[in-house]
């Protein structure tokens, strides 16, 4: 019946009455220490304070970074990359694109990353001067595009 229902035993405790008292046990200071900001009543620290060290938001730097307006992110192909997908002619940017060696609309880069040994004639945005001289021993010719 419900009037007979009761907790379960040892699942209710009496609550601890602090300040009542040296024969209370917690009597006096009540377990607040003595003296100092945490003894008086009314006293709370901010959920963000650290204890006295510098907080984390005043440790993070207070201003962004440098972004370079002229900075350009190209796509990059290796050289080895085309000795391996692509068969000896003529290439352009759209006709990489078909093969799918490159698959972003960024301007195309050639690295010398990889060894060739076809002859390839590569019309692209960018490349270095070691991917020019790689294309070249191998009998190809790289034009880039401004």
């Amino acid at each position: 019946m419900l009037h007979t229902l009761k907790p379960a035993p040892g699942s209710r405790k009496k609550s601890i009455r602090r300040g009542r008292g040296s024969s209370a046990g917690r009597g006096t200071t009540a377990g607040r220490g003595t003296k100092g900001y945490g003894s008086r009543s009314g006293s709370s620290t901010a959920r963000n304070f650290e204890g006295g060290q510098t907080p984390l938001l005043m440790r993070q730097p207070k201003l962004g970074g440098f972004k370079n307006p002229n900075h350009k992110e190209y796509e990059v192909v290796n050289v080895g990359d085309l000795e391996q997908k692509a068969a000896a002619g003529k290439y352009d940017v759209k006709t990489l694109k078909s093969q799918k060696i490159v698959s972003t609309n960024k301007p195309v880069k050639l690295l010398s990353r990889g060894e060739v040994k076809k002859k390839f004639d590569i019309t692209i945005h960018a490349a270095s001067k070691a991917a020019i001289a790689a294309i070249e021993k191998a009998g190809g010719k790289v034009t880039v595009l401004n």
